[in-house]
């Protein structure tokens, strides 16, 4: 056997993961990590826009 076919993860394994953080986090705390992750994405990227618009206008000077 190789090392790759002892690491693979198959859909038995991702299904068993997720029961396993469902149980050990709850429903309700992924949920709000996960909306506290896309907001964090959000705002990343409304920095990123706001960094280029800034440096647009002192080239433009």
């Amino acid at each position: 056997m190789s090392l790759i076919s002892l690491i693979a993860i198959g859909p038995w394994q991702i299904l068993i993961i997720v029961v396993v953080i469902l149980f050990l986090f709850g429903g309700r705390r992924i949920a709000e990590f996960m909306g506290g992750f896309g907001k964090g994405i959000k705002e990343f990227k409304k920095e990123l826009k706001d960094d280029d618009e800034k440096s647009s206008d002192s080239d433009s000077k």
